[in-house]
């Protein structure tokens, strides 16, 4: 049987159940998943796939991300609801392919373990199988695993063996609505300008499970604790001197107010001053000396790996805990006229923090 696996909160219980059920039937895992986007989230969500088959000794084919071909579809579908037309759609594209796989490897029988999800149609997904099977003599395995407490079991397995529980179905439709709803920014969609790891994005999620794994290897024995926080986002900021725009680094956690701040200093100016909306100026020279770095420039602190706990202990040196100042970092500091254009969001968010025992 050739399953098409679509996640491991819903496959993990799904393969188990299957081999309860069908206990001389070999299972293979099809992981096709073109719909999820960006791809470092497809890329997490195939580790974990991959982490929860290996727990189970179960085979696992990776097929292509063929995202152009997937999204081509959706034209006409992008704010069809949860369910509706795109949902259908998709099923029909993944399972459609996996019954193109079966039939190359010679499989008899497909399913897909976006049965389990509770937030799929069991009869769009019945139907879909069937499509995809019509014409050839592969069969189809649609069960409903859900009822009779199947849920509940399938969540706290989850919990219970750690996997990783994905915050939004997969596409970037679904991902907008539910964002958009949620009066969040769609932070999956940003990445940094340096391609530094920022708190609570998919890199992150990455790194820790590449960790869960790495303990699991080991034997060494770990918790995921839930840890909800006031995250912080910079879409963009220029910082110009007397029109000229002029290489700085803005701290996490400078809330702009204003989208455009025009300030001037004079030959007068010192170091940690508020300026106007709260602005700190600083220059790479005091930042080295309160972080005891050795950065020859802005530009090289610009690429530096991204260190939170410094930035936070550089603001509250500055303007104390807590503080939401813009702290701005400069070659130099010199008399002229300076502006400042910026964006930036603050925002609830959670992410799971590894605890080792």
């Amino acid at each position: 049987m050739l399953i098409h696996i679509c996640c491991s909160v819903d496959s993990h219980y799904f393969l188990q159940k299957l081999r309860q059920t069908l206990p001389n039937e070999p299972l293979i895992g099809y992981f096709y998943d073109p719909n999820i986007h960006p791809y470092s989230e497809y890329i997490l969500r195939y580790n974990d796939v991959k982490r929860s088959c290996d727990k189970l000794g179960i085979d696992l084919i990776m097929g292509e991300y063929d995202y152009e071909s997937w999204l081509s579809g959706t034209k006409g579908l992008e704010n069809e609801p949860e369910k509706g037309k795109r949902c259908e759609y998709c099923f029909d594209f993944r399972v459609g392919n996996t019954a193109l796989k079966a039939k190359e490897l010679g499989e008899k029988i497909i399913t897909t373990t976006l049965l389990m999800s509770p937030k799929k149609d069991f009869v769009q997904l019945t139907n879909a199988l069937k499509k995809a099977v019509c014409g050839t003599d592969i069969e189809i395995y649609a069960v409903d695993f859900r009822s009779g407490g199947g849920t509940n079991e399938q969540f706290e397995l989850a919990k219970r063996d750690k996997l990783y529980h994905q915050n939004y179905c997969g596409c970037i439709f679904g991902l907008s609505k539910q964002r958009q709803a949620q009066k969040l920014p769609l932070s999956e969609l940003m990445s940094d300008a340096y391609a530094r790891v920022l708190p609570g994005s998919i890199k992150e999620r990455i790194n820790l499970y590449d960790k869960v794994l790495q303990c699991e290897k080991n034997g060494q024995k770990f918790d995921l604790k839930r840890s909800y926080f006031l995250n912080y986002r910079l879409f963009f900021a220029v910082v110009k001197r007397d029109k000229k725009a002029i290489c700085s680094y803005i701290l996490s956690y400078s809330n702009f107010k204003r989208s455009g701040i025009k300030i001037s200093i004079d030959e007068n100016y010192h170091q940690n001053v508020n300026l106007r909306d709260g602005v700190i100026f600083i220059d790479i020279s005091f930042y080295n000396k309160l972080t005891g770095c050795k950065f020859a420039n802005v530009a090289e602190l610009n690429r530096a790996n991204f260190d939170l706990k410094t930035e936070l202990n550089v603001r509250e040196s500055l303007s104390g805990a807590m503080s939401q100042n813009p702290i701005i970092v400069l070659d130099e500091i010199v008399s002229g006229r300076y502006e400042i254009y910026a964006k930036n969001e603050l925002y609830s968010d959670s992410r799971e923090i590894l605890i080792t025992h």
